[in-house]
């Protein structure tokens, strides 16, 4: 019985012994007999932070981005702050400047273990997350190199002539290429560098397509692309299923179609308009916080717990109704999570961009065309863009593809051209090119049918309106969250809001300038020219809606779409009768204007 009872005593005892004494932390590294790491010493965590504020504003002020940004501005006028997060054993410091419309000019993390600047914002990426080059923060998958680039040598080597390398088509491949590098630049963060190259090949299409808008006929050069029409059709039919995997696994939903979600939502289940029903940033915490701190989740005036967006309420009412059919077919569950009603419609609109292209090129040039534009379309990499970011851009373009299909139509046109309206606010600017289309107003009966077709659009979206019980307050609410908003924005996107950043000049009078030419042009294409062939409605479309991102405060890559369609017909499409006849009938009333005024 001893023996028994003294293994049971030793047993309790080492039971009893405290986990130090039984195993000592080691002093050192431990490696077992074949020299490999199984312990390493224990290394307290300090209590009280290494830094203190004076030696973390210290550090983050000598990083060399924010020494040279702070630099600009005077010294008097700088307030610095440092604040110490324990858990994550960082600073955050922080530096405000007292002159107009600055506010917070730099923010950067230290680490007060290594003190090393392990971030480092200023300027426009303060305040704009998107401005800080965030690996894959749009599209994930599509920013890619080994993605991107192959995706750009098959849109050039699908359309060029390489037997003439110096051919115009080549530079016209070239320069709708050349955005890529503005994008490369933005996806490193260099928002300095990433805006002003977007404007060159933006103001080469502009005047491309006016030139080939005026003048209704196209150099060519005799240039042809190598590939037969079966190669592009099969390509096409690969890379529409290569975009539905890509953006199937490999893609994010960014707040734009985060919000076209919660505006279907609010329609269908809620019954009220998206404006002024968005979810915000107020009311109780429901949810983790992001890598920012930032809690996104709160419960909303309705008693959920969504996830805020709220300034999601700033497009057409057509937008988020055409996310009604992904909405009903998916749901939503209140959270940006992987929102696939918003993936649905993305691949909605990306496919029907595909069909209407096909349908067009069909009608106007039969095979070549009808294999040409839907390849332009699936081949280019910001179309692409838009679809694994699962924005709604695609809806505009795909909207005033199929009116363009239908373009002998007045009521079709007015239809489709109120639709694209009020869903992106840019397709307005060709309210009078397409109801002169085309004989100019000399049709009084036509442009009465197209009014009467985009009436028909502008019902079928603001009666969305009608679902607040003052529709009179509703409209007041809807100017607001849109034209109001969109009109007085600010935006580090675009040169035309950087007057606000020492050592750049404010350009806000030139800004308004060019819109009030823009406005003036495209109310000018109802007279001239007074035959439109549908070559010509084609390049001064794209025109158009590349004027109106010339001058945006806003603008992004999503936004290249919109006018791609048209410029791909006003490039490859065949001369035809119509055109040559519109020519003449254009120069003949140039010489007869000339003539009347000498």
């Amino acid at each position: 019985m001893r023996r028994p009872l003294t293994i049971l005593a030793a047993a309790l005892v080492l039971c009893c012994v405290p986990a130090s004494v039984a195993a000592p932390a080691p002093t050192a590294p431990v490696y077992d007999a074949e020299g490999q790491l199984v312990d390493t010493p224990f290394v307290p965590v300090p209590a009280e932070p290494v830094l203190n504020d004076e030696r973390a504003i210290e550090l983050a002020l000598a990083s060399p981005k924010v020494r040279d940004w702070v630099g600009r501005y005077p010294t008097e006028g700088l307030t610095k702050r440092a604040t110490f997060d324990g858990d994550k054993r960082a600073w955050t410091v922080k530096v405000w400047s007292d002159l107009p419309d600055a506010g917070q000019i730099a923010l950067a993390k230290v680490d007060d273990t290594t003190r090393q600047v392990t971030e480092a914002w200023t300027g426009p990426q303060v305040a704009w997350t998107m401005a800080r080059g965030y690996d894959g923060a749009f599209g994930r998958k599509i920013n890619d190199s080994a993605i991107w680039w192959p995706l750009c040598a098959v849109f050039f080597l699908g359309l060029a002539n390489l037997r003439r390398p110096l051919s115009m088509r080549n530079l016209d491949l070239v320069v709708l290429l050349s955005f890529a590098a503005s994008w490369w630049f933005f996806n490193d963060g260099q928002i300095f560098l990433s805006v002003p190259l977007a404007y060159p090949p933006l103001v080469y299409v502009l005047g491309r397509m006016a030139w080939i808008g005026v003048r209704g006929t196209r150099r060519d050069d005799g240039s042809r692309p190598l590939w037969p029409v079966w190669v592009l059709a099969a390509v096409t039919v690969f890379l529409a299923g290569f975009r539905i995997g890509l953006n199937v696994e490999a893609s994010n939903v960014i707040d734009v179609g985060y919000a076209s979600v919660i505006g279907a939502q609010r329609i269908v289940s809620a019954g009220e308009m998206p404006y002024g029903h968005m979810p915000v940033h107020e009311g109780e915490e429901c949810g983790p916080p992001d890598v920012n701190g930032n809690v996104r989740d709160r419960i909303q005036t309705n008693g959920r717990c969504e996830s805020a967006n709220d300034r999601g309420d700033t497009y057409g009412p057509i937008t988020y109704i055409a996310y009604i059919p992904g909405y009903l077919a998916y749901g939503w569950s209140g959270k940006w999570d992987s929102l696939p009603a918003a993936h649905f419609t993305a691949l909605l609109f990306d496919s029907l961009a595909l069909i209407g292209l096909a349908l067009v090129g069909w009608r106007f040039g039969r095979g070549r065309l009808a294999a040409t534009l839907p390849f332009a379309w699936a081949a280019y990499p910001f179309t692409q863009y838009v679809s694994s970011s699962n924005s709604n851009d695609a809806i505009l373009p795909a909207i005033l593809i199929f009116g363009f299909w239908l373009v002998t139509s007045a009521p079709a046109r007015g239809l489709f051209t109120g639709l694209a309206s009020w869903a992106k606010f840019a397709s307005l600017l060709l309210v009078p090119l397409w109801a002169s289309y085309p004989d100019g107003l000399r049709r009084p009966r036509a442009v009465v049918l197209f009014a009467g077709g985009f009436a028909l659009a502008t019902v079928l979206g603001f009666w969305v309106l009608l679902l607040e019980p003052d529709p009179v307050h509703a409209a007041r609410v809807f100017w607001d969250r849109t034209f109001g908003f969109q009109l007085g924005r600010d935006s580090p996107f675009s040169v035309w809001n950087w007057g606000e950043y020492p050592g750049y000049p404010d350009l806000g009078t030139v800004q308004t300038g060019l819109k009030a030419a823009l406005v003036a042009g495209a109310l000018a294409l109802a007279f001239r020219p007074r035959r439109k062939s549908p070559l010509q409605l084609a390049a001064l479309s794209a025109a158009l809606l590349v004027g109106f991102q010339l001058v945006l405060t806003h603008w992004f890559y999503l936004y290249l779409p919109w006018f791609l369609p048209f410029a791909a017909f006003a490039l490859y499409a065949p001369a035809t009768r119509q055109d040559q006849a519109a020519t003449e009938i254009d120069e003949r009333e140039l010489r007869e204007l000339v003539g009347a005024s000498a």
